[in-house]
């Protein structure tokens, strides 16, 4: 069977994860969900990524979960827990990736959808797209670690808003409050996303993966300098990157990183 999650590089440093369910508007199913697991350990096994893009195929990045599943993943406690685990596995691979990720939305990014945007680094959407989390019309309630994602986005007050409300945010109030980090033209957001990609994947891969680690230490709750992250900022400088990356400016070229 073929998978509705997939995983390709689209260029020699830029990979993309496509959920492929368009006809429901990549409603996301059990299956998805381990799919995606499965694609983001392909991509972070991948030597050449410097960059990874989600997506929707078609109009919609993904509108929720495929609740025609619900009274079979629902049915007990132990199924409850089940389906809840891989889910939030899912989601934790996207936010722990080891690459930059960028969330590439128009349409429906709703429930998981918005989940799985959250969860990466960069956001840019267009002017179609439209937020909502929806667990308080279902009688459910949203997963701590989700929360967490919410608020460092758009604030405290901002995600009591959308989680009180399950109201429908558009792209200019997403921009707005900061739910995502760029918004353009919906004919333009290909080529915007490509060339942010691009411009990643120039610079030194090895500050990315350290800065990236800088910033899951910030977000696991460390406040102030630790030896592990001055040790990350020393290595900087006996770095073969750092040796191109100085070289190429006082030669004044493109460094090869």
């Amino acid at each position: 069977m073929d998978a509705d999650v997939k995983f390709s590089m689209i260029t020699g440093r830029i990979g993309r994860i496509q959920l492929t369910q368009p006809a429901k508007r990549n409603a996301l199913s059990a299956a998805m969900w381990k799919q995606l697991l499965g694609c983001l350990e392909e991509a972070a096994d991948t030597p050449a990524l410097k960059t990874l893009i989600i997506t929707g195929d078609g109009e919609h990045f993904a509108a929720g979960a495929d609740i025609s599943e619900f009274e079979s993943l629902y049915a007990t406690p132990e199924k409850s827990k089940e389906i809840s685990f891989i889910i939030a596995q899912a989601l934790e691979a996207v936010a722990i990736f080891p690459k930059p990720t960028i969330a590439k939305i128009r349409g429906a990014c709703i429930g998981g959808g918005c989940g799985i945007a959250l969860a990466c680094d960069i956001r840019i959407a267009d002017g179609t797209s439209k937020f909502a989390i929806t667990p308080g019309k279902l009688g459910l309630v949203y997963p701590f670690a989700d929360m967490k994602r919410l608020i460092q986005a758009v604030g405290i007050s901002g995600a009591k808003d959308m989680l009180f409300s399950t109201r429908t945010v558009l792209a200019d109030e997403a921009m707005e409050m900061g739910l995502i980090n760029r918004l353009t033209d919906q004919y333009e957001l290909d080529q915007v996303v490509r060339d942010y990609a691009l411009s990643i994947s120039d610079i030194s891969g090895e500050s990315v993966s350290i800065t990236n680690k800088m910033f899951m230490a910030y977000e696991a709750g460390q406040r102030v300098e630790s030896q592990k992250t001055k040790d990350w900022f020393q290595a900087g400088f006996s770095s073969n990157d750092f040796k191109e990356g100085y070289q190429a400016f006082l030669e004044k070229r493109k460094p090869d990183f």
